[in-house]
């Protein structure tokens, strides 16, 4: 299998699209305004104690207060409570070795005799705000890399129970031991496995420049905390794009394309860091397409999110999200039957639905419970085939999971790792015109309003080149012919006019974009039209 990232970076969004063999595996839309990622670190202050739930609220900047649980506090908050207290103190050289020799927590303490109203705290965001609720936060400190997750506070050791042999646990855990500095443990990940003491030293090294950084700013933020309030982020975590690629990345892939200079660089850095020997499937774009149509993301895209979704011979999910759990509906659709009866048939709509039900959660980033509802099988072995293909399937999934065998009901149960809100992309296009009505001028003067634009971009604002993009259908009507529209347009107002066809637009929708590529905000005009 084959695999290909593409990166699509606009002015408010990044969209990351994971191609398998061509196919849509993995897609994540964030927008690049967006401050609360995983991993993100804050020196803050406590909000509110509450004692019936044995947690706290924690102000990090949010609408809705953090969440902070005393089990979250973690085995060496004590350790962490004294370094925080030292650095308060305007201390220059604080160990960490002169900290960890603390008491451990109390697995059944109580958290209002650990902290207290207002208590500064360092905290890290391990889950997003998800619907009504805000970030989950640990006081348990990491700083994770590719092969490596660095962890202050402690001597621990960890090596992924992933890798099976004992010869090279004992090895990694001897090489991270030589290298790692006093006062920190590490949790060695299974992409460690087989690596020089070279490359696991580099990764290291680096993930200690983010701890002194952090450390610096934690600094800043206590000396200036009258004048600017906490909280204060003081580590950031890498870009989502980056971040993908750090829990993603593997040899298979044969290119990442990303349609942005800046982010190009980027990831072009972080890979000649992590596999220098890879530089070269790192690839801007620089299409006239979109770059999501080019690779046929959009169509695919469109065709797999909603509340419907097909596969195999005309059968269909139905994928409902509701505050508690998502549910899954199997049919058969119109799908013909099978001459050897019905179990045999629902056997395969089954199987089939459980191929495109491990893709949608990958896809969707779906978490919590999921229940799925197949069709009725009277055959225990079909029950059974059925819940061992959904635990093969699932074998490719990173987030943590368990799956039930089907119950008497023939109701499939699936628990999985939620860290970030599901995906939820609007496939359904509204219209760009009658704003609800129903109602809208004639398609036929679209064209006149489209050169109108064009003229008061050349004769009012001043451009001399400009894109347009629009609709497939429209843009090869602009285009056809010689000379075509696009071309008289282009000589009766002085201006290159290059007509760009947009999937993701609907069918009397347009854009202008300059030649940086930035939008050219054409609502006052079009509120005047």
């Amino acid at each position: 299998m084959t695999s290909e990232v593409i990166i699509d970076v606009q002015p408010k969004t990044v969209s990351i699209a994971l191609l398998e063999d061509k196919r849509l595996a993995e897609f994540q839309q964030e927008a690049r305004e967006e401050h609360f990622s995983v991993g993100n670190i804050y020196l803050a202050k406590v909000r509110k104690i509450m004692p019936g739930l044995n947690a706290c609220f924690v102000n990090v900047g949010h609408e809705r207060d953090a969440f902070l649980h005393y089990l979250d506090l973690g085995l060496h908050y004590r350790a962490e409570e004294k370094f925080l207290q030292q650095l308060r103190d305007g201390r220059k050289n604080v160990a960490l070795t002169k900290c960890i020799g603390q008491p451990e927590l109390e697995k059944e303490g109580s958290i209002q005799n650990i902290l207290a109203k207002d208590s500064e705290v360092l905290v890290q965001i391990v889950k997003e705000p998800i619907s009504t609720k805000g970030p989950r936060l640990t006081c348990d400190i990491t700083f994770p890399g590719r092969y490596l997750v660095l962890v202050p506070f402690t001597e621990k050791i960890s090596v992924s129970t992933k890798i099976k042999s004992n010869q090279e646990r004992a090895r990694l855990k001897q090489l991270i031991q030589s290298i790692k500095p006093k006062g920190f443990g590490a949790i060695v990940r299974t992409s460690a496995e087989g690596k020089r003491v070279a490359e696991l030293d580099t990764e290291m090294k680096a993930l200690m420049r983010r701890w002194t950084d952090m450390i610096e700013r934690v600094k800043r933020a206590q000396q200036s905390s009258q004048q600017q309030p906490l909280p204060q982020l003081v580590y950031e975590e890498t870009s989502r794009t980056v971040s993908l690629l750090r829990d993603l990345f593997n040899t298979s892939y044969e290119n990442i394309y990303v349609n942005n200079n800046d982010v190009y660089n980027e990831v072009l850095s972080y890979v000649s860091l992590i596999a220098p020997d890879r530089t070269d499937i790192v690839k801007e774009y620089t299409g006239k397409l979109p770059i999501f149509d080019n690779f046929n993301v959009t169509r695919q895209i469109k065709s797999s999110f909603g509340r419907t979704v097909t596969y195999k011979h005309g059968a269909y999910l139905i994928i409902e999200h509701t505050e508690a759990l998502h549910v899954v509906d199997v049919n058969s659709g119109n799908r013909s039957k099978n001459p050897e009866g019905q179990e045999t048939n629902a056997l395969e709509v089954n199987l089939g639905a459980a191929d495109e039900l491990a893709r949608q959660l990958r896809l969707r980033d779906m978490g919590g419970i999921i229940v799925v509802d197949f069709i009725d099988m009277a055959k225990a072995e079909n029950r059974q085939t059925l819940y061992e293909r959904m635990v093969e399937n699932m074998k490719q999934d990173r987030a943590r999971h368990n799956i039930l065998p089907l119950s008497k009901f023939g109701l499939m149960q699936i628990t999985r790792q939620r860290v970030r809100p599901a995906m939820d992309v609007s496939v359904e296009e509204s219209c760009p015109t009658c704003g609800g009505t129903g109602k809208i001028k004639s398609s036929l003067l679209f064209t006149d309003v489209l050169e109108g634009k064009v003229q008061m971009l050349s004769q009012k604002l001043n451009y001399r080149r400009v894109r347009l993009h629009l609709h497939p259908f429209v843009a090869a009507y602009l285009s056809k012919g010689l000379p075509s529209l696009r071309m008289k347009w282009q000589l009766r107002h002085k201006i290159s006019l290059q007509v760009v066809p947009n999937q993701k637009l609907s069918y009397l929708e347009y854009a202008f974009y300059d030649t940086q590529g930035a939008e050219i905000d054409m609502r006052e005009e079009k509120e005047m039209n």
